[in-house]
């Protein structure tokens, strides 16, 4: 979750559905401007006790914030006077609720732009971080603590959260304060173009899960899940947690993409709205119900509504991009084959046909049941028509097609499909990244804590 902050030009009232519709349009970009944000969260501790990095002291977060600011000329943002991420050059790295470190990206033209910036961000990072003797690791739950260990940093809008989620369930707290993840933005060029793209990623979204599950360890030992993250996620807060329904719909397209999932969007109550710099709570209210007769003297605004669309959990998020959300944190190179993955499946009018040409017998109730299921078998599930495995071949096979149409239509020739050998030498082994990593604990690690984190660590 990116830091909120106030844009004057949508301080506009917000008084009809149409308004809101409006602003997916508006959002339409043209094929010779997409771009590509990737969004990465790491888990940090302490390399000598394992132990949670706090907010506050002198090996603390805001000390590694601090040192960012002054020796490399990041700019500070603040959430009601504290520092809590920073800005450069179209970048941020904000604070996730339990100190989680997110980098969200620039929108870049390649991937091997995305790869560099991730490199140079994890040195800069790694370069302060060894100083605070502090580690990030690249799983998708906090191995080793407690959900009450962890802790909480200092932003108005997790505070609201936290109140608000731990009253709900019991998974919101862990999904805010022990969860990371990766996820990848991508433009659309009309109605037609998002809707088609927002269905082969919620359809493919169990496929991206298991190739990506990274997150077996809980408190120190196994878990019983390859993704026990995507668990959490499932069962946090099923009011904004959602593969949307709706569009797998026959008539999910032209005319009906952008509405629909405004009108969803419209009955998730909301967390908080942002006046003066300060969240308030929005105490469950839905925003339909806001902008209708408003709330303790506060009308609606376009402002609330973009800040109501960050705060709605699908597993694919429709905002001015399409932006693919599902995956646990995983280490190093791996990173960078997440937008691969998306981008040669998604950019490429052929391979976007024939990914959802191989998944549209797929409906709501199948892809449903398939993400529960690759939580805790990761690639060893099986999908309606055929093993998990053979699908995620196929559509890593598409994917790799459609970055060399990619690379063709480039005048540089740029081969982006390099960033999806992570991938392939996931679907040759056969098994999820969790599975290699369960079979090192009970075998040659022996159940050395230490291995764990040297083979994680950024």
């Amino acid at each position: 979750m990116s830091l909120t902050r106030e844009d004057p030009r949508l301080a506009r009232p917000a008084e009809d559905v149409e308004q809101l519709v409006e602003y997916f349009r508006e959002g339409e970009t043209p094929r010779a401007d997409w771009r590509v944000g990737t969004e990465h969260e790491k888990l940090g501790l302490y390399a000598k006790t394992l132990r949670p990095v706090p907010y506050e002291g002198e090996n603390g977060i805001r000390a590694l914030l601090s040192a960012i600011e002054t020796r490399h000329g990041w700019k500070p943002l603040t959430d009601a006077g504290l520092l809590v991420g920073l800005e450069r050059d179209g970048r941020t790295i904000t604070l996730e609720p339990g100190g989680q470190l997110e980098l969200s990206g620039a929108p870049l033209a390649t991937v091997h732009e995305t790869a560099r910036e991730f490199r140079e961000h994890i040195a800069l990072v790694n370069e302060v971080s060894a100083e605070l003797d502090i580690v990030w690791l690249g799983l998708g739950l906090h191995p080793f603590a407690r959900v009450e260990e962890l802790p909480r940093m200092p932003r108005e809008r997790h505070q609201i959260m936290r109140e608000y989620l731990g009253k709900r369930d019991t998974h919101g707290l862990h999904m805010m304060h022990a969860t990371a993840g990766v996820q990848a933005n991508f433009d659309f060029a009309s109605e037609a173009d998002a809707a088609r793209k927002l269905r082969l990623a919620l359809a493919a979204s169990p496929v991206s899960t298991a190739l990506f599950a990274n997150s077996p360890f809980s408190e120190g030992k196994p878990n019983g899940f390859q993704s026990m993250r995507a668990e959490i996620w499932r069962h946090t807060d099923t009011d904004r947690w959602s593969l949307l329904p709706f569009a797998f719909d026959r008539d999910f397209g032209e005319g009906t993409a952008y509405r629909a999932y405004t009108e969803w969007a419209l009955d998730v109550p909301m967390f908080l709205i942002v006046r003066d710099g300060h969240s308030l709570p929005a105490r469950g209210l839905t925003f339909r119900e806001f902008m209708a007769r408003g709330f303790e003297g506060q009308r609606a605004t376009l402002a609330d509504w973009v800040v109501h669309l960050t705060t709605v959990f699908p597993e694919v998020r429709l905002k001015r991009v399409v932006e693919t959300r599902g995956v646990d944190a995983v280490p190093g190179p791996q990173v960078s084959a997440l937008p691969a993955f998306w981008k040669g499946l998604l950019y490429d009018d052929d391979a976007l046909a024939a990914g959802l040409d191989r998944l549209r017998r797929w409906s709501f109730a199948d892809v449903d049941a398939l993400h529960a299921s690759v939580a805790r078998e990761g690639l060893r599930a099986k999908a309606p028509d055929a093993p998990l495995l053979e699908v995620a071949r196929e559509l890593l096979a598409i994917s790799r097609r459609g970055l060399a149409r990619s690379a063709a239509r480039n005048e540089l020739g740029e081969d982006e499909s390099v960033h999806l050998e992570p991938l392939a030498r996931v679907v040759e082994r056969g098994t999820s990244p969790a599975a290699q990593l369960l079979e090192a604990w009970s075998g040659p690690w022996k159940q050395d804590v230490s291995r764990l984190v040297e083979a994680v660590k950024y």
